[in-house]
């Protein structure tokens, strides 16, 4: 008995800061490699994991593996990766889900749609294959979001050895792709009717999105991605423009050569924030809730290889958004952070590669 108390007593840790004092409570422990969470209402959470399952969290208990899925590539970083519920999901029960899919030599990131029923998917729809294949199990990206008119973006990475072509726009990798809910193409969208291009593309010069997240008050699209050594960033995504990678960076390759040694060029953009070393960012999302009033209109952002949760304070000046300062926590539990979610009162949940799902409420 006493055992147990103890056991219970160890899932819930307290962090006092001047800015941000919460609790972590662990919610569940046996996820397996998950990588994407999504908040269904009534404090619900749905829950990828790489092998193909999907968890659901009901409020009080981790549910065993639903039903309806197609198989993934579960190999490198591939597997099945974001969830993400319409932002009508209350009405229509969509949710949609990106995985890697297809063999060693022909390999892409897939986006798709499906109805949950409360107790298995349905309805499974393809929106979107990313093209050309690649024969690397790496940088699928996969982050969704969806914007003020319900259509939706989400990442392609660059597939690794195939970096050059983020700056092609007849070729999906490396891009942010943009459609309707229902997996058409928007007629405004940036490169439509432009030869040579795919009109899909939204924006380019990407290397490995991890984080996607509309602002819906500041009605701006941010977007975290993995630099190689150094040069992470932050990025704020316009419709059309190039983000630079590889033609400019402020990381150099694993082996320490140049990649290149520029970090501007003229027609490429800076990001907001650009983090060297890197911090392996996972997840982001713009904080707007009632239980932590003093972290709304500021980002929470994930990190892998600096397992921890940085707070990254904005300040708006005449219409433009300027980082102020960093706040770390969670850096003492020593977990990888994998995505970030919150629920309809503002409560943060995170999920961590060691399989835990965590909640931050006031202490």
């Amino acid at each position: 008995m006493l055992k147990m108390i103890l056991s219970m007593l160890a899932v819930v840790s307290f962090y006092s800061h001047a800015e941000f004092d919460f609790k972590v409570d662990v919610l569940a422990d046996d996820l397996q490699r998950p990588w994407g969470i999504s908040h269904i209402g009534s404090g619900k959470m749905l829950i990828t994991e790489r092998d193909g399952d999907v968890r659901l969290y009901d409020g009080k208990t981790m549910l065993p593996a639903l039903q309806g899925l197609p198989s993934v590539y579960n190999v490198g970083q591939g597997g099945l990766l974001d969830v993400y519920a319409h932002p009508n999901y209350a009405s229509n029960k969509y949710v949609y889900f990106t995985f890697g899919e297809g063999t060693a030599t022909k390999n892409y990131t897939k986006l798709i749609r499906t109805k949950f029923t409360g107790s298995e998917f349905v309805d499974v729809k393809t929106l979107f294959m990313a093209s050309p294949t690649k024969k690397q199990a790496l940088h699928y990206a996969g982050r969704i979001s969806f914007l003020a008119d319900n259509s939706m973006v989400f990442g392609v990475g660059d597939g690794y050895l195939y970096k050059e072509q983020a700056q092609e726009l007849n070729s999906h990798l490396g891009k942010i792709i943009r459609l309707y809910d229902d997996g058409s193409i928007p007629a405004d969208n940036p490169f439509i009717g432009k030869k040579n291009t795919l009109p899909e593309i939204y924006s380019y010069g990407h290397r490995n999105p991890q984080g996607m997240f509309f602002d819906n008050k500041r009605k701006i699209l941010f977007s975290n991605e993995h630099g190689p050594k150094g040069g992470d960033e932050i990025n704020i995504i316009q419709a059309g423009k190039n983000y630079g990678w590889p033609a400019i960076t402020y990381g150099v390759d694993y082996s320490g050569d140049i990649i290149s040694d520029l970090t501007h060029k003229a027609g490429m953009e800076q990001p907001l924030l650009q983090w060297t070393p890197s911090i392996a960012p996972s997840s982001m999302l713009v904080y707007y809730g009632a239980m932590f009033p003093d972290l709304n209109g500021h980002i929470l952002a994930t990190a892998l290889k600096f397992t921890q949760m940085r707070v990254v304070r904005l300040n708006d000046k005449n219409g433009q958004v300027s980082v102020v300062k960093q706040e770390v926590y969670l850096k003492d539990r020593g977990e990888r952070i994998r995505d970030i979610e919150l629920d309809d009162v503002g409560r943060i949940y995170l999920i961590t590669d060691s399989g835990k799902l965590l909640r931050l409420t006031k202490p």
